[in-house]
């Protein structure tokens, strides 16, 4: 009607003043405009007349959680499993509208759509199992794992002590609020159920009850080892993205989505050992040859361009783009992770400190000598063989040709000058601290032992210290090394770095070198000499080292298929026995006797350790620990003892198990010093192990042993 009435009006106001333009006279002029105003007229009234359109989402019919359990068992867990539960307490859901308005096409015209939302929150708890637990892990909804990440929850042990939850005494008043004593239970507040379709999700917790008995492993141990050593950003507390494409990968969030792996393991670690004292944090740099002269041993990284926020990744002052790439496998993987950054160490020093656990600081190296190596094999004749073992053992660096080879620098000065490149020229004063930041400023290319260490001591210190440090760690093949018939030049430079980084860490830390077990006790060439001796005596009486660190990985059986092999037939039930296997602790192989070779070893040809007229048979034991300390040390040069001692004080230090352990492999204390590695030469498994998985006889090892010291 506005487009007739408008259109005539302006026809008229048009043909009163008459003309025309461009042919057009001014009545149709005035008449077009007058229609298009009343075109924009019609639609508004339109538009104003037509119903609202409304649009509901979906809408619950009751609020109420109708189903209940009564009488349902409470589980009782033992160790760690993932559960579901029974909710014990519940609100009505919490209904919530959302509402939003489109109205009107171009120029207002149209229908307005009104739409309504509905959301739904629930407040509840849930019965897991009789307490006390230790810690819940990840959560499930529905069978994925949940993001909790702004989701309101928290959880009970189920101890008699525990206090009734702050929400729902809120919600029922002190006096009708149960503090569910003895029952382990969480609680959620107002969780969203939108992802869920507006219902409760099934859900399922990964729960925490270790074994706590005085005599389980779990009640047991007090210090653990925290590796893989390797992982650029494996020890950060901080969540570290990767871009990539212009996406953001988490490098460190790989348990769960709002915990880094870091905290993660830790609260893993506390909620599964609650005994836990102590922590030895492994930092791993790569050497690249057996030949000590030509090793170098520097930080590493798995990429050499990785762009990654909130921090990049640095060791030593030294960038990623300035780093050793690790070697990759045939299908372009690295084979190590990489050195972790150091504000990733700094972090987790900080972190474990601030839990009340004890630090030791584990400098280590990760041997990178891949495949198709033309490296001279120092354990080769004039080591004129080409291509060293793969990825070895640490232990193997020593001088070349090694002792015992044709053409070799053992008991020379040589073998000095190659373990003197091995160590190079780092000094405390070679560094550069600011901060939390240790840099390098010493002589470009030296990539020595002593930079490592040194380096780790000013950082250490940077984190605010720690309370044990460890200088080397089981290398029998470079310690053995020998510059004449009784030094040992590589004993010296480790006491030499003992005193550097003494002067770094104070007299707060306690100081020491991690000896393999058959390294600790003394040097018996095999060489036909006769030669005894105590090599690292001069180390370990040393007024600056603290401990005697032994990595003790000794067997405690000599198992074998059937029921017919010498431990069955004298009377012992099971490999997994424990008064079996504390006998083998001060007895069996390494104290009573020894097999001189593999066909014995396979026979059970079994030779006595024995002494002749010395009557010390402990010299050449090394599982008799307690005569070893307890007692004065002779040097036996060509077999004849001296008449003198060595340094050592009898009982002058402690020692410490830097390490202990076993594989969680069948037989595994048969040889627990062996790992499966496909990749590297050091692949074995334990003598006369069938190679299956076997947890219990790690468990065993673990109390046997525990029980025992």
């Amino acid at each position: 009607m506005a487009t007739l009435v408008l259109g005539a009006a302006g026809a008229a106001i048009g043909g009163s003043i008459g003309g025309a333009i461009l042919g057009v006279s001014a009545a149709t002029i005035g008449g077009f405009i007058g229609s298009t105003i009343g075109s924009v007229v019609d639609s508004w009234i339109i538009s104003s007349l037509a119903p609202t359109q409304r649009i509901e989402g979906a809408r619950l019919d009751t609020l109420r959680i109708t189903s209940a359990t009564e009488g349902a068992v409470i589980p009782r867990l033992y160790g760690r499993m993932r559960m579901g539960g029974n909710i014990i307490w519940a609100t009505d859901f919490r209904e919530e509208t959302k509402t939003t308005t489109q109205g009107g096409g171009k120029g207002g015209g149209g229908g307005k759509v009104k739409t309504t939302e509905y959301l739904y929150y629930a407040s509840f708890a849930v019965a897991l199992c009789e307490g006390s637990i230790t810690g819940i892990g990840r959560i499930w909804a529905d069978g994925k794992p949940m993001d909790l990440s702004g989701v309101t929850w928290r959880w009970y042990p189920g101890d008699e002590t525990q206090t009734a939850d702050p929400f729902i005494t809120a919600k029922m008043g002190a006096a009708s609020t149960p503090a569910y004593r003895g029952t382990a239970y969480v609680v959620f507040e107002e969780l969203a159920l939108s992802t869920y379709g507006n219902r409760l999700p099934q859900l399922s917790f990964e729960v925490f009850r270790p074994l706590v008995d005085p005599d389980t492993a779990e009640g047991l141990t007090r210090a653990v080892t925290m590796i893989p050593a390797s992982g650029e950003f494996t020890y950060a507390t901080q969540a570290i993205r990767k871009t990539d494409g212009g996406a953001t990968v988490p490098e460190n969030l790989n348990a769960l989505a709002d915990s880094t792996d870091m905290v993660e393991a830790l609260d893993r670690l506390q909620a599964m050992a609650p005994a836990v004292e102590s922590v030895s944090l492994v930092v791993a740099w790569f050497g690249d040859d057996l030949r000590a002269g030509s090793c170098k041993v520097r930080p590493g990284v798995e990429v050499s361009a990785k762009s990654t926020t909130p921090a990049s990744w640095s060791v030593n002052g030294v960038s990623r783009a300035n780093a050793f790439l690790v070697s990759r496998d045939d299908q372009d993987r690295p084979v190590y992770g990489g050195t972790p950054s150091d504000f990733a160490v700094v972090q987790a020093i900080q972190e474990m400190k601030a839990r009340g656990l004890r630090v030791t600081f584990y400098p280590f190296i990760l041997m990178d000598v891949p495949p198709g190596n033309s490296l001279p094999n120092p354990y080769s004749d004039n080591a004129t063989e080409i291509g060293q073992p793969v990825f070895p053992w640490r232990g193997r660096i020593t001088c070349s040709p090694a002792a015992g080879f044709a053409g070799t620098v053992d008991k020379t000065a040589t073998a000095a000058s190659q373990v003197a490149a091995l160590f190079g020229a780092a000094t405390p004063a070679s560094f550069s601290v600011s901060g939390e930041s240790v840099s390098w400023a010493g002589t470009p290319g030296d990539w020595g032992l002593r930079r490592m260490v040194l380096h780790y001591a000013h950082l250490c210190a940077a984190a605010g210290g720690v309370d044990a440090f460890l200088i080397g760690t089981e290398m029998p093949g470079l310690t053995t090394i020998r510059s004449g018939a009784s030094t040992y030049p590589a004993v010296q430079a480790y006491r030499d770095l003992l005193a550097d980084v003494r002067s770094i860490l104070g007299s707060g830390t306690k100081i020491g070198y991690a000896a393999d077990w058959s390294e600790y006790f003394g040097h018996q060439p095999g060489d036909g000499s006769g030669d005894v001796f105590f090599h690292l005596d001069p180390l370990w009486a040393d007024p600056e080292i603290d401990f005697v660190g032994i990595d003790n990985y000794m067997p405690l059986s000599d198992w074998r298929d059937g029921f017919e092999h010498l431990d069955a037939a004298e009377g012992w039930p099971a490999i997994y026995d424990r008064a079996y296997l504390q006998a083998n602790i001060a007895g069996g192989e390494g104290f009573d006797w020894f097999y001189a070779s593999a066909a014995d070893r396979s026979a059970q040809v079994r030779t006595a350790i024995t002494d002749g007229a010395a009557s010390k048979p402990w010299v050449f034991r090394y599982k008799d620990l307690r005569a070893w300390w307890s007692n004065p040390h002779y040097n036996r040069p060509g077999g004849v003892e001296s008449g003198t001692p060595t340094a050592w004080a009898p009982q002058s230090k402690p020692i410490w198990f830097t390490e202990l352990g076993c594989p969680a492999i069948d037989r595994g204390t048969n040889q627990p010093n062996v790992f499966f590695d496909p990749k590297s030469s050091e692949s074995f498994t334990p003598h006369f192990s069938r190679g299956w998985r076997d947890d219990a006889i790690q468990r065993a090892y673990l109390e046997a042993t525990y029980l025992w010291w």
